[in-house]
Formats: structure tokens, sequence, C-alpha cells
């Protein structure tokens, strides 16, 4: 299992490496150079402009209110009017910039997760919670969003004016400008102390909502089974408690982020206090001017207002940071299956030839309990092979490498006799198709989910297919026809039905390998007739495996393979499993001894 142990150690690299997760969110800005670079620009232009109304205060205060010039008081209030203007401009064009590139990196970062996970290995999802993924997808990319669109946006505004106006009250007042800013590393300090307990905080209360998530998402997908056993009150309790967990952990996050307001706050307006006792007595004193009080006054306000500003965004950020953090242990996982650096093309497709070579496999929650035991198997180009056991065997386990969607343990499969750990997992799948017991239905129309198995074909090999799989009719007399939306999990549709789309967008698929996990298992009598009638077309000159429990559906089968506890116990037809009088001639006497003892009971009585 060293692909799993790369996995977690990718993930606890990020964990470490948290002092700038934000980071890990760059390659997203790069690729909008063009706008980012606006956005600085406009962002620059509001801060000087920001900037230029001390000063012109200052000359208006010293020289218009001096003399008795209204034309002087008028030119300087239409310069003020004209700052403003050109202030109004660049604030609106920044903050379009600044929240389109907010939305971008959010939808570009969504979208490369969603990605990401869809080709991440069946291991990883065994693991895994659906909801809590959905949760990161979701909720830590708002977050993200607001990093990325106000939060870093006031951030750089706070930044560029901080640094402006500390320069100009050096220029204005250097003696005043060290009472000011002697306070700066008393908010500094604590800044960055509290922002790295915000940013503890937060992941804790996004972990939290994540499972919260997690859970409301398996419930409502279990809802009518939740309903038949009156467990609505017991689901509800459970929520609202993990709920109040989530509510609780934002709590503690909010109450760092209060604290660390207040010592923002209160540091920064005293210092301001202090400023104009001392500026007011200078002014007295005749050793400052009243308008260079106010223009060191204004600058003082806004070099506080930016660093509080900081303060508060800092957190945001915090926030942020780490939403991204966890998305960025997603980014960071590595498939455990994945292409090959050259992969190799399966030669004649056509006529494909499948093998187990001494193949053993475990599941990665129970590594010491193998589910597959040095099995063995050859199965020659257009060969009908029926795999039947008790439960547990390992029948769906064959189907599920075969698949790739694990690698064995030890042991190789083969196609055509090329190992599949060569094969681009991809391309190896093109050639099989695969009817799970458990038919996938997807929440849309009937005529995309047939169309799955072959997202190009037109509507005449949908139905095509439809009519081989016996669904044509059934679909026909729906509401909206092949346009009839089958609701999630198909839920408005039977078991027989989704059991025969999912044949049906396995025929469409037309795979030279057919994989049949009781693929008949759902349907009556009259259907599960006809769908063997199209299985037995479909099967000719297609190498076949068919799981069944039912030992009716495999009696066709060239071959009949009989497993037990992960191992092949016996190998041949019908007949001849019978007459050895093992395994299945034991499974075989219970079914039909089984339908005898019913058919007798349900005959009429005299």
């Amino acid at each position: 299992m060293a692909n799993a142990s790369s996995e977690n150690n990718a993930a606890e690299q990020i964990r470490r490496n948290n002092l700038r997760p934000l980071a890990q969110l760059a390659p997203y800005l790069s690729r909008r150079k063009g706008m980012v670079a606006g956005a600085l620009i406009a962002l620059v232009s509001a801060a000087v402009f920001t900037l230029v109304l001390p000063t012109a205060v200052r000359h208006m205060i010293d020289q218009g209110f001096a003399g008795d010039n209204p034309a002087l008081i008028n030119d300087y209030f239409a310069l003020l009017m004209a700052v403003v203007a050109a202030l109004a401009v660049a604030s609106a064009i920044r903050y379009y910039l600044v929240m389109w590139i907010g939305e971008r990196v959010v939808a570009d970062v969504r979208a490369d997760v969603f990605e990401h996970m869809a080709h991440m290995s069946s291991a990883f999802f065994d693991r895994s919670k659906s909801g809590e993924i959905l949760s990161r997808l979701t909720a830590d990319t708002t977050q993200i969003k607001s990093a990325f669109g106000a939060s870093a946006s006031l951030a750089m505004r706070n930044l560029v004016l901080f640094i402006g106006a500390v320069i100009m009250m050096l220029v204005t007042s250097p003696g005043l400008s060290s009472i000011v800013l002697a306070a700066i590393p008393l908010i500094l300090l604590p800044l960055i102390g509290f922002g790295r307990n915000v940013r503890k905080r937060s992941r804790f209360a996004q972990d939290t909502l994540a499972d919260a998530a997690a859970y409301a998402g398996e419930m409502l997908s279990n809802i009518r089974s939740i309903q038949a056993y009156t467990h609505e009150d017991i689901a509800s309790n459970r929520f609202r408690g993990a709920a109040e967990s989530a509510f609780h952990a934002a709590r503690k996050a909010t109450g760092s982020r209060a604290v660390l307001t207040f010592f923002a706050i209160f540091i920064i307006g005293a210092s301001i206090v202090a400023v104009l006792w001392i500026g007011a007595n200078r002014v007295l004193a005749g050793t400052m001017s009243g308008g260079e009080l106010s223009q060191f006054l204004l600058y003082s306000i806004i070099a506080a207002s930016s660093l509080a500003g900081l303060s508060e965004v800092w957190g945001e950020l915090s926030l942020a940071a780490g939403a991204a953090e966890r998305l960025a242990e997603l980014l960071a996982l590595t498939p455990q299956i994945s292409p090959p650096a050259n992969p190799v093309t399966l030669p004649d497709p056509d006529r494909v030839a499948v093998s187990f070579d001494g193949v053993s496999f475990a599941y990665e929650a129970a590594e010491n309990a193998p589910v597959i035991r040095d099995l063995t198997l050859d199965i020659a180009p257009g060969e009908t092979v029926a795999v039947v056991g008790p439960s547990g065997a390992g029948k769906s386990t064959l189907f599920h490498l075969l698949m790739r969607f694990y690698d064995p343990t030890s042991g190789a499969v083969r196609l055509n006799g090329i190992d599949l750990t060569r094969m681009d997992p991809k391309e190896l799948r093109q050639h099989l198709a695969l009817v799970p017991q458990e038919a996938a239905i997807f929440a849309a129309s009937i005529r995309e989910n047939i169309a799955y198995g072959k997202p190009s074909a037109a509507q005449e090999e949908i139905e095509k297919a439809a009519e081989a799989a016996s669904a044509h009719q059934f679909i026909t007399q729906l509401p909206d026809g092949y346009d009839t939306l089958s609701g999630e999990r198909g839920i408005t549709l039977s078991g027989g039905q989704k059991q025969r789309i999912a044949i049906a967008r396995a025929i469409l698929k037309n795979a030279p390998v057919l994989l049949l996990d009781e693929a008949t298992s759902a349907l009556d009598a009259e259907s599960e007739h006809l769908v063997q009638k199209a299985l037995d077309h479909l099967m000719e000159g297609r190498t076949t495996l068919v799981i069944a429990h039912r030992l009716a559906t495999v009696l066709k089968a060239d071959r009949i393979v009989v497993m037990d506890g992960g191992r092949i116990v016996e190998i041949g037809t019908h007949a001849e499993l019978t007459q050895q009088g093992g395994l299945y001639a034991k499974l075989a006497r219970l079914q039909f001894d089984a339908g005898a003892s019913i058919a007798t009971a349900s005959a009429p009585r005299s």
C-alpha cells in the first residue's frame, strides 16, 4: 500500500507548511495577469488619490482661510471635488476587477478540485466521506472567494494607504510620528499571534462543518430508510448536535477575532488621542500651524484605520488560509491508479483474452484479510465465463481488479497478455462494459443516462439499445418519454427499470468485454426473459464474465467458475459440476429444492 502512504505523506506535508497556505493558490492568479495588473493599478491609484486629500485640506486651511480671496477657496474645493471623483472611479474599477478575480479563482479552484477528485482511485473514496469533499468544494471555496476578492483587495489597499500615510506623517511632523509609530509593534505582535490562533480555530470549524455536511448528505440520500424506521427525530437530533459543534467551533474562532479587533482599535485610538492632545498644544504654542495639525491628524487617521482594517482583514485571510489548507490537501493527493509514463495500447482490441495470474488482493480497511488469494484464471476471446459462489467469495472484486479500480497486492491481471498496469486506465476501460448489481442512475433524463455509455450516440442508437434491453416500451410510456427526468439516483424508477437502463447503457457502449454483475437480478420473469435474449445476442463474439447468485442465469455459460474464500474451488460446465458433488452441486441443490418447495406450496389445494 505504498501509494496510500504517498497520499498521506503529501497531505501531511501540506499541514506542516501551514504558514503560507494561501500561496498554494498563487498559480490561479498567474493565469489572469492582465486583470491582476489592472486591479493593482486601480488600487494604487485610489490610494494615491486618498493620500492627496489631507495635503489639499492643509493648504486650504493655511492659505484659503488666512486670506480674503474667495476664488482661492473655490479653487481648492474644485480640486478636492476632482480628487474625490478620481478616487470614486479608481475605487469602482478596483472593486470590479478584484471581485472578478475572486469569482474567477473560485471557479477555477472548484473545477480543478472536482477534476482531481474524479481521477482519484477507489481506495480514496473507500475511506472518505462524499459530504466532506462536497463541503470543501462549496464552503471552503466560498471562503477562498472572500480572500481573493474583497479581503485581499482591502488588505492591499490598507497596506498601501498605511505605508503612504506613515511616509507623509514623517514628512509633516517627525516628532508626532514617533508617537504613532511606537504603537505599531503593540498592534502587530497580537495581530500575528491571534492570526495564527484564528487560522487554527477556523480550520477546526471548517472540519466540523464538513462532518455535519457529510452526515446530512448521508441521511438525505437514505431518507426513505430513515422514514421507514421512524428515525426522523434520531437523525435530526444527531445533525443538530453536529450543527451545534460547528457553531461552537465557529464561535471560538470569532472570539479570537473579536479580541484581536479590540486590541487594534484601542491601541490605535489611544495613539490618535495622544497625538491630537500634543498637536493642539503645539498649535497653541505657535510651533505648528492648524493646517499642519489637520494634515497630520488626517494622515494619522488614515494610517490608524488602515492598520485596524488590516487586523480585521487578517482574520478574514486566516479563515481563508484554513480553507486553502484543506483544498491544498485534496490537490496534493496523488491517485493510486494512474497511467504509466509510456502506456501500451491493447493489441487486437476486437478479440480480447482475459487472464488472472496468481492474483491476491486485500482492501485497505482489512489488509490482513485478503479477498482474493493466489487466483489464476484464463478466459479466451469470445468465451462466456460465469462466476458463482457464496456471498463474500470475492466475485465482484474480480470485476474491480479487471476495471483497475484497484491493483492486485500480488500477481497480475492481463488483457491480451498486456499487464493492466502498463495501460492507461481510460484506454483500458473503453474496452470494458460494466452492468453492476446496483445500477448507477444519474439525476438526468433517461436519454442522457443511456447515452452515458456513448455520449456522441444519436437518438436512433439510444432507442435501439433501449429496445435490446427491453426498456423502450416502458420509457415511451413515461410522461416525457426519453426526456423524462429520472430523479436523484433514479428514485422515480423501479429496480427493474433502472437495471434495464444500465443494460441499455452497456449495449450502447458496444465494448469487446462485458462484465455482468447480476445484470438480471432486479427483473421480473418476463423482462428477464427478454433481456436475457438480448444479452445472448450481445455476448456473441465478446468475452463475457457473468456474476450470478441465481444458477439459472449461468446455465448457458461456456464455463462456470466456483469461488469460495477468495479462491477458485471448481471449474466446469453445469453438468460436470453437478456430477462432482462439490460446492456448486450444493448451491444448485439448495436453489432448485427451494424453487420446488415454493412451487409446491403455491399449488392449489383440492
